[in-house]
């Protein structure tokens, strides 16, 4: 089963055209420099030339243009580094409600134009500053005007496109109209495979309702890690298929499209969660493309290590039950071996896909402790299980890790996996109910660890003691967290309804504990 699993999940796409191709060169793609812990949250970051110049070397080969979105930071290098590489530069300038540092940013643009007249082929006067609600219409469409005054190349503002539609006054200002179709972050999500056909309808609709102006998708793509939203999962292949159609769209249709983004930005993650930092078509660590021609595509490239990582882990779970039994020689029920089974199976398949979502969704010390360990309890949880199982043990409560001397046993171990389990189940649960919209769905880790759980309660329950307190309160929290979660994120998110289901499954098992007094 195992092995049947990772075969269907590696299994490459196969696309008609390659997303990143040398030989038919991107229309232009959104960049911003920032490696690893930079970021432009802080306000001293400073990228180098150097940097900036490696980079551009590489996007040359990929694309004839780069979008930039300000001239802070040392994006300001960028004109003069793009020229001796041949590409050109849309160029941003950022608008927010300081007005001080907008007239900055607009002088320095404009020089800019001015002393890179063949580089920069079009400024952009803001960024989704109407969206933000960082500046009023007709502030916006002054400085555009203010901007237009100044230079030759042509002007525009960018928005989202629902933005464009509600302030209509600022089409008048600008030479062409740059919006951002992103169908994964659109208020009714879109699903990968028809996220092409959706950018395109948007894009007639604008036509038709800005007839005399050229329409430029300044951003769309998709993002290639994160959680779902509604039937919107982000993935290696989904990214890949989205920008080759749209691409392909591009062609047929001929319109002009920009690409969010060139390269992965892990510091976006501070401001929307995994899935901000994976929008590039080159990864952020190695500098890589993610996607190479003539390469298959595949969701897990190193599936083959993470299969055998899950068949060591299932092999060692059953490994502690077998040995539980030499220690403590005596028959016990099938129903303890299909729990081992269970288990083992259970944490044998998930491994590998639990590993790589710690990996991708982990950010900051704090995001590196919780997800390693919930990963670190969903091994132990089917291994402890295990020898549980074979010796007859119930699953101990939080009184006998926790409680007074006389509802002490020596389910230490387990019972600290337990609650780590239980607390970290509880805190995202809490978040997807207070503060969902960037959160991941930790399914992988948590039914790794809560499966065996549930396994133990119902082979080894005590049938005598009274309910805890504390996992009758644990249990109520999370059914109420997963009803709620389910209808919020909708049907169409499985991996919502799986992370729910597993709450529920905790829940029951919570509920099901029973603290026995220990005789003295």
């Amino acid at each position: 089963m195992i092995a049947a699993l990772w075969w269907w999940l590696a299994t490459p796409i196969t696309l008609a055209r390659a997303p990143i191709d040398p030989n038919a060169k991107l229309q232009c793609v959104s960049y911003a420099p920032f490696r690893g812990t930079q970021t432009p949250l802080v306000p001293t970051t400073q990228i180098s030339p150097e940097q900036i110049a490696q980079d551009l070397a590489q996007l040359a080969k990929i694309t004839d243009c780069v979008r930039t979105y300000s001239i802070e930071n040392g994006l300001d290098q960028v004109p003069a580094l793009a020229a001796k590489v041949g590409l050109k530069v849309i160029q941003g300038i950022w608008l927010s409600s300081n007005r001080i540092k907008n007239l900055a940013q607009m002088a320095i643009a404009v020089e800019l134009t001015k002393e890179h007249p063949g580089v920069i082929t079009a400024l952009v006067v803001g960024n989704e500053v109407l969206l933000r609600g960082e500046m009023t219409t007709s502030d916006l469409a002054a400085n555009i005007r203010s901007v237009k005054s100044r230079v030759t190349v042509p002007v525009t503002y960018a928005d989202v496109w629902e933005f464009w539609l509600r302030n209509r006054e600022v089409y008048d200002a600008v030479d062409f109209v740059t919006i951002h179709i992103l169908p994964y972050w659109e208020d009714i999500p879109v699903r990968a495979k028809f996220a092409a056909g959706h950018v395109d309808d948007i894009r007639k609709r604008m036509a038709v309702a800005f007839p005399n102006k050229e329409i430029l998708i300044g951003e769309t793509g998709w993002p290639s890690a994160g959680r779902m939203r509604e039937g919107a999962l982000p993935s290696r292949t989904n990214q890949a298929r989205v920008v080759s159609e749209i691409l392909d769209l591009a062609k047929r249709e001929k319109f002009r499209v920009n690409l969010i983004e060139a390269y992965d930005q892990p510091w976006k993650r501070q401001l929307e969660g995994t899935v901000g930092g994976y929008w590039g078509m080159i990864d952020d660590a190695q500098r890589a493309v993610k996607y190479p021609p003539g390469e298959p595509i595949s969701n897990y490239p190193a599936w083959k290590l993470q299969m055998g990582c899950g068949m060591a882990l299932s092999a060692l779970v059953f490994l502690a039950g077998w040995l539980t039994l030499r220690r403590r020689p005596w028959k016990p029920r099938l129903a303890a071996w299909v729990a081992v089974g269970t288990s083992a199976t259970t944490a044998g398949m998930l491994l590998g896909i639990a590993a790589d979502k710690m990996y991708y969704e982990s950010y900051g010390v704090g995001g590196w402790l919780q997800w390693g360990a919930l990963l670190a309890a969903a091994i132990a949880s089917p291994l402890l299980c295990a020898n549980a199982a074979m010796s007859g043990r119930p699953l101990p409560t939080f009184l006998e890790l926790l409680g007074p001397r006389d509802y002490r046993t020596n389910g230490v171990l387990l019972g600290l996996v337990l609650v780590v389990t239980t607390l970290i189940a509880a805190g995202t649960a809490l978040g997807f109910t207070f503060d969902p919209r960037y959160r991941d769905f930790p399914f992988a880790s948590l039914t790794m660890a809560v499966v065996p759980f549930a396994a133990l309660m119902l082979l080894n329950r005590p049938k005598e003691g009274v309910r805890p307190i504390a996992e009758s309160a644990f249990a109520g929290l999370l059914v109420a967290a997963a009803l709620f979660t389910g209808i919020n994120e909708g049907n169409q998110n499985w991996q919502s309804m799986w992370t729910c289901a597993v709450y529920v499954l905790l829940a029951l098992t919570l509920w099901r504990a029973r603290a026995v007094q220990i005789p003295k």
